[in-house]
Order: structure tokens, then sequence, then C-alpha cells
């Protein structure tokens, strides 16, 4: 009986990391799209209002959650005091440190980051079609994420489950 009571929880817990492996891919797509969702209100503040830049990052962070909110405040802050020479240097330090949350992978903290490289640095008639640009390439990485997605829960869901089949033939 104890051995029987032993399975079932052994099964249960690798089911369950198996279900919160899933969850993690689609909330890692969730974060994905949600920073598309700023830069896309980012891109909009600027062709509405023509505010410098510090104006528009507060405005648009009345309008995100946190992390975000926090990271474009403090952006909006340190251009405000020009506390740092560039504004790409400003934008990845405040990426860094406040959007390291959320564990966005290489490629994706490197795609963040280059918008910091032509966001400072452009003329009101080229930003709009570099953001769109950029906002372009989200769109792509956000559409190859789901392209896998259904086979890594189809996957992460298995592996839970065999790995729990595993253990307990072994221990048995």
């Amino acid at each position: 009986m104890e051995r029987l009571i032993g399975g079932i929880l052994i099964l249960t817990a690798t089911c369950g990391a198996g279900y919160v492996y899933c969850r993690e891919l689609n909330n890692y797509i969730a974060r994905l799209r949600y920073l598309r969702y700023t830069f896309g209100l980012i891109r909009g503040e600027i062709n509405y209002a023509h505010a410098p830049l510090p104006e528009v990052l507060s405005e648009v962070a009345g309008r995100v959650r946190q992390p975000y909110r926090k990271w474009l405040l403090e952006t909006a802050r340190a251009l405000a005091d020009r506390s740092e020479s560039s504004f790409a240097r400003i934008w990845n330090k405040c990426v860094d440190r406040y959007l390291d949350r959320l564990d966005l992978k290489e490629a994706h903290s490197v795609l963040l980051k280059e918008a910091g490289t032509f966001l400072g640095s452009l003329e009101k008639d080229t930003l709009d079609h570099t953001l769109q640009m950029y906002l372009n390439r989200m769109d792509l990485e956000i559409e190859k994420q789901r392209e896998g997605l259904a086979s890594r829960i189809r996957i992460g869901r298995w592996l839970g489950v065999m790995s729990g089949l595993f253990l307990i033939v072994l221990l048995l």
C-alpha cells in the first residue's frame, strides 16, 4: 500500500513539473507580447505627441504594468538627468537593471537593447519607420516562439509522465 501511494505521489509530482514547464513557456510568450505592446504604445505616443523622449516614456509608463512601468519611469528619469553620456548606454543600463526579472533569452535581450541604439539617435521622420521595423522583428520572434510551442508543451507533458513512471519502476 505504501508503494502504491508513493508511486502516485511521484507520478503526481513529475506531472506537476511538466505542467509548470508548459506554463512557463506560455508565460514567456506573454512577456514577449507585452514588450511588443509596450513598444507599440511608445511608437503611438511618439507619432501622436511629438514630445521629447523622457515625456513619451513617462506617459507610456502610466499605461503599462510592473516591471515595465518602473523600467520606463527610471529610463525617463535618467534621460532627464542626463547622468550618462548616450541614450543607448542609459537604455541598456535600465534594461539590465529593471527587466532582468523577465528572464529573457539572450537573443531577445539583445533585440530589446538594439531598440536603444536607434530610439534616441534618429530624427522623427525616420523614427516611425525604424520603430515599425522593430515591431515587425518582435512579431517574427513571437511567431518563432509560438511555432514550436505546441510540440514543446506536448514533450513537456510526456516527459513529466514518463519520468514519473521511470522513477516508479526504478524504486520498485
